[in-house]
């Protein structure tokens, strides 16, 4: 990105060809982000649900069409919210015909927990146009650009979840950070 003499200097990002190239990459990323949580947003008022009972319904398709079982301490591990919060979130989602509790085949003091048909065809209906069109842009990648942009999601998904540092991997491909600034100019 070039400056003209008016424009102040970069605050998180330096002046080289490659934080150029990085920082295109990272306002994608960040119009993809906008674009996204528009169409939760959407999804949502749809839907009549929050956030969190969306993550709820998604999560529990993948696991049923996968034949796992899924108890309200996953769901509570998944969200990161307390058991309390998933019981009253599983009631209203029980009481809207999304989702039903059933016992567990063999530790009576477990509850599976699963979507229903309603759910499933609710959610198909408002991202199905969604999916396909994202489908489309997927399928148009050949499978050596599609290599590439999934290991690329991975490290910024490493590098935003701060696992490089924590797990000491070097999932993000980077170096060690410091705590120096990235320029002069970013002081």
């Amino acid at each position: 990105m070039k400056r003209d003499d008016t424009s102040p200097p970069p605050y998180w990002y330096g002046e080289s060809a490659e934080d150029d190239r990085g920082t295109r990459v990272m306002e994608a990323l960040r119009a993809y982000r906008a674009a996204e949580m528009s169409m939760r947003r959407q999804t949502q008022a749809a839907m009549a649900m929050g956030e969190n009972e969306l993550l709820v319904l998604r999560f529990l398709t993948r696991a049923n069409s996968s034949g796992r079982d899924v108890t309200p301490i996953d769901l509570a591990r998944h969200l990161v919210v307390s058991t309390a919060s998933v019981t009253a979130m599983l009631d209203r989602l029980e009481r809207s015909g999304h989702v039903i509790r059933t016992p567990h085949p063999s530790d009576r003091r477990k509850v599976i927990v699963s979507s229903t048909i309603r759910a499933d065809d609710e959610m198909r209906q408002a991202l199905a146009a969604m999916h396909a069109r994202m489908m489309h842009a997927t399928r148009a990648m050949s499978a050596e650009q599609a290599e590439v942009v999934t290991t690329f999601l991975q490290r910024m998904r490493c590098a935003v979840a701060d696992d490089c540092e924590k797990q000491g991997t070097g999932c993000c491909g980077a170096v060690r950070m410091t705590s120096a600034p990235l320029s002069d100019a970013a002081a």
